[in-house]
């Protein structure tokens, strides 16, 4: 009798059924997090051109600071939004201390980009821990899924193996049922583990280049206050 995919996983054992259940919440929540992901870079991309675009174009980083919270999706737009904030709490304390009088030094300049940078740094470092969350997840699945497979695999062959000993017969007939079954299971997990390994790369490469896109307008931001406060020195 000719049995189907479905037909021989139905017939397997405890342990070979387990395995399989286990390859499938693997396989669920594995698609599960490449669909919010390619969801995700695709609003963070189109979000981070409009930012980017809307930044250039304000006439002072008030004005793009009021408009920053249009763009949810965009890293740029965070990290701007934590180094503009970082840059009036600086303000306020200078302004504190030199008595409404505005008097700055060079020194005060330098410590004013050192806390700058810590912020943007910290900001950038967060969007990203936070685009990559649950990529770990793919990476696990590409290695383990296999092992995992072929553990059904070797128990269902022990267990042909020992079906084989109670009949006391060894034919073709009796044996390929069983090693069929087992196989099965090898297979699934390559199924559950190909797709984790290629999404798992291709979120990787994105986030790199979301990373370097972040970095260049850290850079860009932070020279233009630079600029802006060694002109009042």
């Amino acid at each position: 009798m000719q049995l189907s995919i479905s037909d021989m996983i139905l017939h397997a054992g405890p342990v070979g059924q387990l395995v399989m259940l286990t390859l499938l919440i693997f396989s669920l929540v594995s698609w599960t997090i490449v669909i919010t992901k390619v969801r995700l870079f695709k609003k963070v991309r189109l979000d981070s051109e409009d930012f980017v675009e809307t930044f250039w174009n304000s006439t002072n980083l008030s004005e793009a600071y009021n408009t920053a919270s249009e763009f949810e999706y965009s890293p740029q737009a965070e990290v701007f939004v934590a180094g503009f904030g970082e840059l009036e709490k600086i303000n306020k304390i200078r302004n504190r201390k030199d008595d409404g009088r505005g008097v700055d030094t060079l020194d005060m300049q330098l410590a004013t980009m050192d806390n700058l940078k810590r912020a943007v740094r910290k900001a950038a470092s967060q969007k990203i821990n936070e685009l990559g969350s649950s990529l770990p997840f793919l990476a696990t699945t590409g290695s383990a899924a296999p092992f995992i497979g072929l553990f059904g695999t070797v128990w269902g062959i022990m267990a042909s193996f020992h079906d084989i000993g109670q009949r006391g017969s060894a034919s073709l007939a009796v044996v390929a049922p069983g090693i069929s079954e087992a196989l099965v299971a090898t297979a699934a997990g390559l199924a559950v583990a190909i797709p984790a390994v290629i999404f798992y790369n291709y979120f990787s490469n994105k986030l790199d280049e979301i990373d370097g896109e972040i970095s260049n307008f850290s850079t860009d931001f932070l020279n233009l206050v630079e600029r802006n406060l060694l002109s009042r020195v």
